[in-house]
């Protein structure tokens, strides 16, 4: 019995280490078939954020008693795909993997290579933020407390986000609108593009690192979290080494952890329950963005 139990979720990882984050739709699948939950439900499907097809995104919230009532941290979570795939109909496990913890959780479409290039997913993620900014309120969520995840490209999206002021601005956001951010194997120091999907998204660009997140590595960045798999050779550990070792020579709060053994998709399919034991990436990126963003505790210090 034991065995048949495991046999599922063993081939779900064998498809995803074949297919990469194309595997998403059956390890969402694997994630809603789990017995139990995450205490999590999908309260807005499809939102419009901008004017394009692909600029929607869907909101998830915890069900825990303990959490109602409260004005809760709120986190905007891109998926990967190398900027040219990805839907966020497949990420749901993620959405309802951090609304379990706590967080009102948006999960939002943003437009792909080859249709669009460098930066118009960057500008999506700001505009998707604008939307978590002034509509989160109404769902539970602290637009106070706004804080970015993601994975892979997700990952670069919301580097780019916290770091290279001018997406924010240009959105008409206050950029010191986010509060923390966790990335988990993302592309940060990736210049020059040696592989096709780099080329395809950034190489018309003429300025080279200016695409590169860790060019606007700043002392008063917020608090990053940097996570990758020491086996990770579809995006090196050293892009998290190198920007979290500028960060810190900076002097601003960044967090690097590496996985042994874990590869390219470990972080992401450890947020689904059938796979929570590959690693404690949902564990330790949730306690880092909550802590990031602890409402200040009351009395005096007197």
């Amino acid at each position: 019995m034991r065995d048949r139990r495991w046999r599922r979720p063993a081939l779900a990882a064998t498809l995803m280490a074949l297919t990469g984050c194309t595997g998403a739709g059956l390890l969402n699948g694997l994630d809603r078939l789990t017995p139990g939950g995450d205490g999590a439900t999908r309260v807005v499907r499809g939102a419009a954020y901008g004017s394009q097809q692909r600029q929607a995104l869907d909101v998830w919230v915890p069900t825990a008693r303990r959490y109602r009532g409260q004005k809760l941290p709120v986190l905007v979570f891109f998926y990967g795909g190398g900027w040219d795939s990805g839907s966020r109909g497949d990420y749901g496990f993620a959405g309802a993997a951090y609304a379990g913890q706590g967080f009102v959780t948006v999960v939002p479409d943003y437009r792909l290579v080859p249709a669009v290039r460098f930066p118009a997913f960057v500008e999506d993620g700001a505009l998707a933020l604008r939307w978590a900014r002034e509509n989160v309120a109404r769902y539970g969520g602290d637009p106070e407390r706004i804080t970015l995840a993601g994975h892979s490209a997700g990952g670069y999206i919301a580097a780019m986000l916290a770091l290279d002021r001018r997406w924010l601005d240009g959105a008409g956001v206050d950029p010191r609108t986010v509060k923390a951010a966790a990335l988990l194997a993302a592309p940060l120091d990736f210049a020059p593009f040696t592989e096709s999907r780099g080329r395809n998204a950034f190489a018309h660009w003429s300025d080279v690192r200016a695409t590169q997140p860790i060019s606007f590595a700043r002392a008063d960045a917020p608090p990053i979290f940097l996570a990758h798999g020491t086996a990770d050779r579809v995006v090196f550990p050293r892009n998290s080494q190198r920007l979290a070792a500028r960060l810190q020579s900076l002097g601003a709060p960044a967090t690097l952890r590496l996985y042994p053994g874990a590869n390219h998709t470990d972080l992401v399919v450890s947020l689904a329950r059938p796979f929570r034991r590959k690693t404690p990436a949902l564990r330790d990126t949730a306690a880092f963005l909550r802590s990031a963003t602890a409402p200040p505790t009351s009395g005096s210090s007197e």
